[in-house]
C-alpha cells in the first residue's frame, strides 16, 4: 500500500504548531502519518509536541538548516512515497488531501501539486505566496493565478480549474518522494525563498510536470518567518532569483536575459533610494554580490542540469514583462494569460 506523510517544518513555530496542528490532524486521513522536523529551535516546540501532540512523530535535526537544508534531511530520513511539505502556518479545509493524491496517481510525470491557497487573515482572497499557482516571466519575475507583484485578487472561483502552472507554493504542496530526490531535492545554498520555483523549473527540464489542483483548498497565514518588508528576505529574493536563472537559463536566454535583469535590478535599487529605503538598497547590492560570488559554482550546476535536461523551453513561461504589463494597469491575471 502507497505511504504518504505530512512533513511540517518548524523553527521557533510554537504558537503556530498550537493554533494550526489540530486543523492539521483533524482534516487528514487516519492513515496519513504527519511529520513535524524541528530545525533546531529554541523556544520550547519540542517540548509543546511532546506534551500535547504525542500522536506526531518528532523528527529533531540538530540545527537550523533553513527551508531547504532542513527539508532536504527531514525528507532523506523518512520513507514514503508521497510527501506533503506544509507550513506551520497552515490550516487545511475538510477533504483537501484526496484531490492532491488523486492528480498525483493520475500521471507518472507529475513531480509537484499544490492546492488552491487563500489568505488566513481575508479569507476571500488568494495569498501572496502561490495562489492559484505560479508563473514567472522572460526576466525571472515570478507571479501567480491570483496575485501579480502586490496585487492580490479575490478569489471569485476564476481559477478553479486544475493546470500545469511553472510552480507550486512550498507553503503546500505534494511531491512524489522518488522524484524529489531524482531531480535533486531543494538547493541548500538558497536557505529558503525562490528553492520551489527551482525545483520546479529542474522538474520540468527533466520532463516532468507541475500542476495546481484547486478542489484542494488550504488557508495560509504567511510571513511566519520573515514579514514582507524585511531587507534580509528582499536579500534572499534577489539573490536566489539571479542563482535560479544562472542555472536554469538556456544559453541563448542567459546571453539575452541576464544583461537586461542587471539593469533592472538597478532600476529597483535606484527607485528604493528615493524611498528612502536605504537597507532595501544594501539588501539588493549584497544579493549581487553574492551572486558573484557563487559563480563557479552556478557553471557547474549549470552544466549538470544542461546534461540531464530534456527540453529547453517550457511553456509555462510567461514570454514578456509582467512588470511592464503591471504599471500599463494589467494587474489581475487573467488580463495577462
Amino acid at each position: 500500500m502507497e505511504k504518504t506523510q505530512i512533513v511540517i517544518l518548524n523553527w521557533n513555530g510554537k504558537e503556530h504548531l498550537a493554533h494550526y496542528l489540530p486543523r492539521v490532524m483533524a482534516t487528514t486521513p487516519t492513515e496519513v502519518e504527519i511529520v513535524v522536523a524541528d530545525n533546531g529551535s529554541t523556544d520550547g516546540s519540542v517540548e509543546m509536541l511532546e506534551e500535547q501532540f504525542p500522536q506526531v512523530t518528532l523528527l529533531r535535526l540538530d540545527d537550523n538548516y533553513g527551508f531547504t537544508g532542513g527539508y532536504n534531511r527531514a525528507l532523506a530520513a523518512l520513507s514514503a512515497d508521497y510527501f506533503v511539505l506544509m507550513n506551520s502556518d497552515i490550516e487545511p479545509t475538510e477533504g483537501w488531501f484526496e484531490p492532491l493524491l488523486e492528480q498525483m496517481k493520475r500521471d507518472e510525470r507529475l513531480v509537484a501539486v499544490s492546492p488552491k491557497i487563500l489568505s488566513d487573515v481575508e479569507r476571500g482572497r488568494f495569498e501572496y505566496a502561490g495562489a492559484a499557482g505560479g508563473f514567472i516571466d522572460m526576466f525571472g519575475y515570478p507571479f501567480c493565478r491570483g496575485r501579480i507583484l502586490a496585487e492580490v485578487e479575490k478569489d471569485c472561483g476564476q481559477y478553479d480549474d486544475a493546470c500545469d502552472v511553472f510552480w507550486v507554493s512550498g507553503a503546500c504542496m505534494m511531491v512524489k518522494a522518488d522524484k524529489f530526490a531524482e531531480i535533486g531535492g531543494f538547493d541548500e545554498k538558497f536557505f529558503a525563498h525562490m528553492e520551489e520555483i527551482d525545483f520546479c523549473w529542474r522538474a520540468q527540464l527533466y520532463g516532468y510536470r507541475v500542476a495546481v489542483e484547486p478542489r484542494s483548498k488550504v488557508y495560509h497565514l504567511g510571513g511566519g518567518t520573515l514579514p514582507n518588508n524585511s531587507p534580509r528576505k528582499l536579500y534572499l529574493n534577489f539573490r536566489n532569483n539571479l542563482a535560479m536563472l544562472h542555472k536554469n537559463l538556456s544559453d541563448r536566454a542567459l546571453r539575452i536575459v541576464m544583461p537586461l535583469r542587471m539593469l533592472l535590478d538597478s532600476c529597483s535599487m535606484l527607485v528604493y533610494r528615493v524611498m528612502g529605503k536605504r537597507d532595501f538598497v544594501l539588501s539588493v547590492k549584497e544579493a549581487h554580490r553574492d551572486y558573484r560570488q557563487w559563480r563557479e559554482e552556478l557553471d557547474r550546476q549549470r552544466k549538470e542540469i544542461k546534461e540531464r535536461r530534456v527540453v529547453d523551453r517550457i511553456g509555462t513561461v510567461y514570454r514578456g514583462s509582467i512588470l511592464l504589463r503591471y504599471f500599463l494597469g494589467f494587474r489581475r491575471f487573467g488580463n495577462i494569460m
